[in-house]
Order: C-alpha cells, then sequence, then structure tokens
C-alpha cells in the first residue's frame, strides 16, 4: 500500500505547462483549488494570492508563503530555411539535457510537437569536441520548408517537455516541473491547512509566484504590492545523496530526509530558528543546508523589498534538477507543508523579527 499518495492538485499543476512568462496554465489550476478556501487575486505578472485572514480584528500583519509556479522551458527564436527551428532555454537548461527531448510548443493554433535533433557530427568530431554547445541542436517539428513551420510556429513560441509524471518506489515521484510546482502546491497547502486548523493571528498569503526561473520578478512585485512582515519562500533545494553530491559545500540534504530548513546570511535567523523549534516540537523530519551567500530562489528577492522583509527558506530535497525527470520524496513534500502551517499558526499578532 502506497503510504504517501500524490496529491490530486499536485497531478494537475504537474500536467499544467507552465515555463516562465506563460505560467497561466498552472496558475489557473491554482487560483481553482485555492478559491476553495480562500480569498483570490492576482497582479499583471501573473502571480497568484490567496489570503487566509486571521483572528479577530481586521489589521494584522502578514505572512507571505511563496513558492514559484514556473518552469524551465524552450522558446523559438528562429526559422530555418530547412523548416528547423533554432531555440533558446528559458531559464538553465544544459544542451546535453535538451538533447533527445520531446517538447510541446504553445502556438496560436494549439500544441506542435517538437524534437530536439542535435546536428549531425564525424566521427572524428565526437572525439574531439569537448561538450555539447547549444548551437549543436535544433528543434525539428517535421516542417519541409521555412514556410511550411512559419505557418505552424511563431518566433518567441514557447514550449516544455513532454511526458506525465512516474512514480517510483518508495514514495518517490519522478517528472518535469517538480521544480517549483511542489513549491507552490506546498505553499497553498500551508494555507489551507492554517484556514482549516483557524485561529491564525496574522493574515496569510500564499503566493504562486512567476518568473522564477529568469529572476524572481514575480516575488519581487508581489512582495512589494502586499508588504508582509515577513516571508517564507518554499522551494527545491540539490540533493546530496547521489553522486556529485557533496554535503561538505551546504549540509546533508537527502530524499526522505524531510523539510530542509535555511540558515544563512541574507535568511531571517528568527524565522530559521522558529522554523526548527516547530519541527522538534511536533517530530516533524527536517534537515539544514547553508547558505553564506544568495540561494537562488525566491527569498534573495523577498528580503530586499522596501526596506526590507525578514525572509525563511525552506525546500524540498530533489534530485536531478532541471531536468525532464527531477525526483523527490512525497513524504518531504508533506514534511514541507505540515512544518510551514505550523509555523505560521504558531506566530503571534506581534511577531518580533528583528535579529
Amino acid at each position: 500500500m502506497r503510504a504517501v499518495p500524490v496529491p490530486p492538485l499536485l497531478r494537475d499543476l504537474l500536467a499544467a505547462r507552465g515555463p516562465s512568462g506563460d505560467e497561466a496554465e498552472p496558475a489557473r489550476v491554482w487560483r481553482e483549488a485555492a478559491s476553495a478556501f480562500a480569498a483570490v487575486t492576482s497582479d499583471t505578472a501573473g502571480s497568484s494570492f490567496a489570503r487566509v485572514p486571521a483572528a479577530g480584528e481586521a489589521g494584522a500583519p502578514t505572512l507571505l508563503i511563496v513558492g514559484h509556479i514556473d518552469e524551465i522551458g524552450i522558446a523559438v527564436t528562429n526559422i530555418e530555411e530547412n523548416g528547423l527551428l533554432a531555440f533558446t532555454p528559458i531559464g538553465t537548461g544544459a544542451p546535453e539535457i535538451l538533447a533527445g527531448q520531446r517538447f510541446e510548443l504553445r502556438t496560436r493554433s494549439g500544441l506542435v510537437p517538437a524534437v530536439v535533433g542535435r546536428r549531425r557530427v564525424s566521427a572524428k568530431e565526437e572525439r574531439d569536441r569537448a561538450r555539447l554547445e547549444l548551437a549543436d541542436l535544433q528543434l525539428d517539428i517535421g516542417a519541409v520548408s521555412r514556410e511550411d513551420a512559419a505557418s505552424r510556429v511563431r518566433l518567441g513560441d514557447t514550449g516544455v517537455s513532454v511526458g506525465p509524471p512516474v512514480e517510483l518506489a518508495n514514495d518517490r515521484l519522478a517528472g518535469r516541473a517538480l521544480d517549483n510546482r511542489l513549491g507552490a502546491y506546498a505553499a497553498l497547502e500551508a494555507a489551507r491547512r492554517v484556514a482549516e486548523a483557524g485561529g491564525a493571528q496574522v493574515d496569510i498569503v500564499a503566493v504562486a509566484a512567476v518568473q522564477e526561473e529568469i529572476g524572481s520578478y514575480g516575488a519581487r512585485i508581489a512582495g512589494y504590492h502586499l508588504e508582509p512582515a515577513a516571508a517564507i519562500a518554499i522551494d527545491v533545494t540539490g540533493a546530496t545523496d547521489y553522486p556529485g553530491g557533496d554535503p561538505r559545500l551546504s549540509g546533508a540534504v537527502s530524499l526522505g530526509g524531510g523539510a530542509a530548513i535555511a540558515r544563512g546570511g541574507l535568511l531571517n535567523g528568527v524565522i530559521a530558528d522558529g522554523l526548527a523549534a516547530v519541527a522538534e516540537r511536533d517530530g516533524i523530519p527536517h534537515s539544514f543546508e547553508v547558505y553564506t551567500r544568495i540561494t537562488l530562489t525566491d527569498a534573495d528577492e523577498l528580503h530586499l523589498v522596501r526596506s526590507g522583509v525578514p525572509t525563511g527558506l525552506v525546500s524540498i530535497p530533489l534530485r536531478y534538477m532541471h531536468s525532464p525527470n527531477e525526483v523527490c520524496a512525497l513524504a518531504d513534500l508533506e514534511a514541507t507543508a505540515a512544518l510551514v502551517a505550523a509555523y505560521a499558526l504558531s506566530l503571534a499578532r506581534d511577531a518580533d523579527f528583528v535579529r
């Protein structure tokens, strides 16, 4: 029997296509789910907000819980005479991972299937080439000429890799867009649990932020607009429990190890300590990771908004990040949602984050 089922909302989020700047499809899924228990709004950038008001009088401070909803992808940049397409990654996409993948391009006339092909090389070139370059790759939609391709796609059309999520042994899940539909799901699930429990002393606003993979712009805009007293970013983090992972760099983070609580210079120590205390109190599995500079998450922008927002970071361990087969442990997702919800419920109306 499966101990940790895949949440239906997470399945729906993973089925949606939403590279940075084109997140409307997963945003609709998130907003529909949020409307069952929260007041839902959005902004012109495309980020979505689900507000759960505090108990008692209005005017309570706001805690943002932010998970970005965009994913890495590709965009068409040129149509060649032979009908092949040049493209560029949206976010970070290593050429060796892109090669051989299938994609679906969102176009004005619907989804267009495409494959990433590699330039034909001689045996000598294969031996001498140090690494694959983006210029070695092209998209093939089956078009026979520039005119044929141009009738099907336009420059700027975006695409994501194809393939449904796969359930692996030991309650592990593989698929594209776990970075960061996991975080977007966990942020909303934490807010739902707060609403269900009742009695929160602060307003909770779950955020499905856009454009994180290209610069955390959605989180920056949201933080400026909502003026929170504090924020928690929920993202994924590279696990150290497979070849190439090194716990000496920033701490041991493993699948099945629970929520990863971040500590570091730009992260608020009061929030980090509070998260750890709640995890220990409630027996929530957790680990710690250390950042001495930036985190490469929405936390980097949130803590700079206006005069500064005290910001924490909780992450879900992930293997094979920015690939079509990212792998997570569902127990870690559950631990993350449970931890953030419990922390939000523990905050007093007059909570002080000065350190």
